[in-house]
């Protein structure tokens, strides 16, 4: 997708990474919906870029919403979707409570998939129209202490391989990009102290922005991020023992960071 004079919804914005790819998208000439759920932090981010913005204020989690959204979208013609927004919860499983549970499926999961649908018919429109959506290298490598995480990026992985395959007679293409960890406030303290402990390299929001700005240019299905990551999605996916062995064997200091609280993040 040639990015400049494009429009384009990014949810999520107000967040790390989402800050980042904001910035880099207006350098490249794009018109931009910003999306997340609160609105302080979004008039905020309008702020440090150009005018000519769209703000948009809406939670993905609910119908009312994603309708809000939609209806700001059909006025601003957009020509491409950058899924974005998500929650974070570093916990044991045993220990997340249900209400918890259900936010990370409704905002990683559920929500993101029924706004690409509602969104679907007007960039159908559009000739020359790109979905990205946002994963993580958990949704290919299931880690202790992100069970409901990983299972949502997982979801939204298999969604946007289907769904690029679904599409590919038309105009219309979807991408999926993995970042491993991040340095972004949707990281806890603790879950900097076990990336600490476990020796887990993490990017830059700048790091993670420029690649998914790359991947919306040059067509690609599917990019992971980092090394060794990208090799531990293979040999996941190859030889699935070798990994749980390697993850078992750090289970006692993953658990050690998990203690038996749950994160909360907006």
């Amino acid at each position: 997708m040639q990015i400049e004079h494009k429009t384009l919804l990014v949810t999520g914005a107000s967040g790390g990474i989402g800050r980042a790819l904001c910035r880099r998208l207006q350098e490249r000439g794009a018109r931009l919906v910003l999306n997340c759920v609160n609105g302080e932090a979004l008039r905020e981010l309008a702020f440090e870029l150009q005018p000519g913005h769209w703000q948009a204020a809406a939670d993905i989690s609910t119908e009312e919403g994603r309708a809000s959204l939609v209806q700001i979208c059909a006025d601003a013609g957009i020509d491409g979707v950058i899924n974005l927004a998500g929650v974070l919860d570093f916990a044991l499983f045993a220990e997340q409570s249900p209400a918890r549970i259900s936010r990370i499926l409704e905002v990683n999961t559920l929500g993101t998939i029924l706004l690409t649908r509602a969104l679907l018919p007007q960039l159908l429109t559009r000739p020359q129209a790109r979905i990205v959506n946002v994963g993580s290298i958990f949704g290919s490598i299931g880690h202790p202490g992100f069970a409901v995480y990983c299972a949502s990026k997982a979801a939204i992985k298999a969604f946007s391989e289907a769904l690029a395959r679904e599409l590919a007679d038309g105009t219309l293409s979807v991408a999926y990009i993995a970042p491993r960890a991040t340095r972004t406030a949707l990281n806890s303290d603790r879950v900097n102290a076990l990336n600490q402990a476990l020796g887990n390299k993490s990017d830059s929001p700048e790091h993670v922005a420029a690649a998914i700005v790359s991947l919306l240019q040059d067509g690609a299905a599917q990019r992971f991020l980092g090394w060794p990551e990208r090799l531990f999605v293979k040999l996941n996916a190859l030889l699935p023992a070798l990994v749980q062995q390697s993850l078992v064997k750090k289970l006692p200091l993953i658990k050690r960071y998990a203690q038996s609280s749950t994160e909360t993040t907006p």
